[in-house]
């Protein structure tokens, strides 16, 4: 995986297609980001590079209720590459 702005932006409408709403703030996040379940709100640290951003969005998106049909075709690709590196990972 690339860590570019375009896969940035590919991983942030994952979360948003389910109809999170991301929000890049400062605060003193431990994991870099903070989720409110109930309003469907992400808050990331907005002081991560590029990288760090999407380092965070891989490690966030597992946790997020996403409904698939929603994603785009590049985008749903993403999500399921994620998803099985996470499952491989746990074997």
């Amino acid at each position: 995986m690339k860590y570019n702005q375009t896969t940035l932006k590919n991983l942030e409408a994952i979360p948003e297609s389910s109809g999170y709403v991301l929000r890049y703030e400062r605060g003193t996040f431990q994991s870099g980001y903070c989720i409110l379940e109930s309003k469907k709100v992400v808050v990331l640290n907005k002081f991560l590079q590029t990288e760090g951003r999407i380092n965070t969005l891989i490690d966030l998106i597992p946790q997020l209720e996403i409904n698939t049909e929603t994603l785009e075709a590049d985008t749903a690709k993403l999500y399921h590459e994620i998803i099985s590196k996470l499952e491989t990972e746990a074997k």
